[in-house]
């Protein structure tokens, strides 16, 4: 049978190196984008599904580089605190309440949001819990997933850690176990939560483990104020070159937020290749700044984006966060700092490439992984049809997507969950969230 699916008439955005955009067709066929081109160029096979998309955006599935979907439950119960408080007071002692069925909830609750903004990929950090539950969720739904326990060997008043050795034996567990399955669509990565919640035995071993593997490496550095200083009391050297000296760099590395960074930490980051990933909504709701991007971009630093976890954002919208990268960026730097074009790259190539999926994702491009969405443009601030880049990076929201598909299979169809029961995953979340709550000792929030 001919699983084939054309997508005829459509303004193809490929970001590819040439940021070619034409209106035309994509044909998807075995996993992957088979060919595309301006109307009338591409020739389907009898048999191929055709799905007319005149009018609509084609583009690159977005890849979102820095989640937590453990943390998607705990929306709305996290407000106003900045980074240390927020985690000491509510993320760490709500993470500890899990059982593998609110973590189950909790992440298929985040990637129905994920998949219906339009994001097919993602690099995801876990709590130290239950981790094998997000693998489960993320092969059963479909996304392309990258993802990890929280490693976290430090005492908390929270009671959120492990010895060492318990941290990574079951880190290898789950690295041996999920790494490469679902034919390469579920990977692993090593994730040490940040350098306040390690030790520096537990982060020479993760860097020895996961390159034995092949795994990235992903964690948080350089976020908050209060946390630049507590790093540089506990080690004496600044986040990004304590990292470092423990075997925390490289181009396997990916680094959460980068925001507050020292001439010496700038200097690491482009010396040993580390990516940066840019979460600007969370960057402003916790206080914690604006990340440099532009300065990392010119030293030639690979930088994705990401929406990080719904208690410090509150949604998980590529859209979002695209809008925001570009938008604060200029009063600082001016108004041709971060155009539209180079935001989204950073949701798609840029992303892809601090994944090590560049060669995968990231563009429409013959021989890449057929993970392609539909924007459609009827909504009267999608009007008028003039420049596709400013229209999904300024105007458009992730209601807009109206179809998705990863590895070429309909995941999204005409804005619905193709073949997972949206309505059961709100209400596991409902249920679930004042389980954890109760277990947590915290009150529990009524619904309204």
């Amino acid at each position: 049978m001919n699983t084939a699916v054309l997508l005829t008439g459509g303004t193809v955005v490929t970001v590819d190196a040439t940021d070619r955009v034409f209106v035309g067709d994509v044909l998807m066929e075995d996993g992957r984008i088979k060919a595309l081109g301006p109307t009338g160029t591409v020739v389907a096979a009898p048999g191929t599904r055709v799905l007319d998309v005149t009018g609509d955006i084609v583009c690159p599935g977005f890849v979102q580089s820095h989640i937590h979907l453990c943390q998607v439950l705990f929306r709305g119960v996290a407000e106003d605190r900045a980074l240390l408080p927020w985690l000491q007071e509510r993320i760490w002692p709500l993470e500890k309440a899990h059982d593998a069925d609110s973590l189950r909830a909790s992440a298929r609750l985040g990637l129905a949001e994920l998949l219906l903004g339009g994001t097919t990929s993602l690099l995801d950090m876990g709590t130290v819990h239950h981790t094998e539950v997000l693998f489960e969720a993320a092969r059963a739904m479909g996304v392309r997933y990258i993802g990890g326990k929280a490693m976290m060997d430090r005492p908390n008043p929270a009671g959120l850690d492990e010895s060492t050795a318990a941290s990574l034996s079951s880190s290898n567990d789950l690295a041996d176990r999920f790494h490469g399955a679902a034919h390469g669509r579920l990977r692993y990565a090593y994730a040490p939560r940040f350098i306040l919640s390690c030790t520096d035995e537990l982060l020479h071993e993760t860097a020895r483990a996961a390159r034995a593997r092949g795994c990235l490496i992903h964690t948080h550095a350089s976020e908050n104020p209060g946390e630049v200083v507590a790093v540089r009391e506990v080690t004496g050297a600044d986040n990004v070159v304590a990292l470092r000296d423990r075997g925390i760099a490289g181009p396997d590395v990916v680094l959460a937020h980068c925001v507050h960074l020292s001439e010496a930490e700038h200097a690491v980051l482009r010396e040993t290749s580390t990516r940066v990933i840019h979460c600007p909504s969370t960057n402003l709701k916790l206080a914690s700044g604006t990340a440099p991007i532009p300065r990392l971009l010119d030293d030639g630093i690979v930088v994705g984006l990401g929406a990080d976890g719904a208690p410090c954002n509150n949604r998980l919208s590529a859209f979002s966060e695209m809008r925001l990268a570009a938008l604060l960026q200029k009063p600082l730097h001016g108004a041709e700092a971060m155009p539209a074009k180079v935001a989204l790259r950073l949701a798609t190539m840029g992303s892809a490439a601090a994944l090590g999926l560049a060669q995968e994702v990231g563009s429409l491009e013959v021989g890449k992984r057929a993970d392609v969405v539909v924007i459609g443009r009827e909504r009267p601030a999608l009007r008028p049809r003039v420049d596709p880049i400013t229209t999904i990076v300024f105007a458009a929201e992730a209601g807009d997507v109206t179809h998705v598909f990863v590895d070429g299979r309909q995941l999204v169809r005409d804005r619905r969950l193709v073949a997972t029961d949206l309505r059961a995953i709100l209400d596991d979340a409902d249920l679930a969230l004042a389980a954890v709550m109760e277990r947590a000792a915290l009150p529990v929030p009524e619904p309204r």
